[in-house]
């Protein structure tokens, strides 16, 4: 595997780590709570910080998932290294759109 490949993946994944500690306490506090996800949506709504945080959470999860399927795709299929990589490419793009789209979706007023 290419070492800056390799450097990023072990970036996002420890950028992930506690982002995911922070998400699944909120998800715990909220349930314990009885919040409705409409009372979440309206904490939620037109915070910055929010949008930053699950902004970053979007983004670590997309280059490192990218990563990774390339990583698979390289070893475990016949498509070539310009192949691997596009395919791989296009599924990070993926992610990364969807998931601003729903940073938006939470976040915007």
């Amino acid at each position: 595997m290419n070492v800056r490949l390799y450097v990023w993946q072990r970036g996002t994944a420890a950028l992930m780590a506690p982002l995911v500690l922070v998400h699944l306490a909120v998800m715990f506090y909220a349930t314990r709570q009885g919040l409705t996800a409409a009372d979440i949506l309206g904490r939620t709504r037109g915070s910055v910080a929010w949008g930053l945080f699950y902004a970053a959470f979007v983004g670590a999860a997309a280059i490192h998932a990218g990563i990774g399927l390339r990583t698979i795709l390289a070893e475990w299929t016949p498509l070539g290294a310009r192949a691997v990589t596009f395919v791989a490419a296009g599924f990070a793009l993926l992610l990364a759109a969807l998931g601003a789209r729903a940073v938006l979706a939470v976040v915007l007023p």
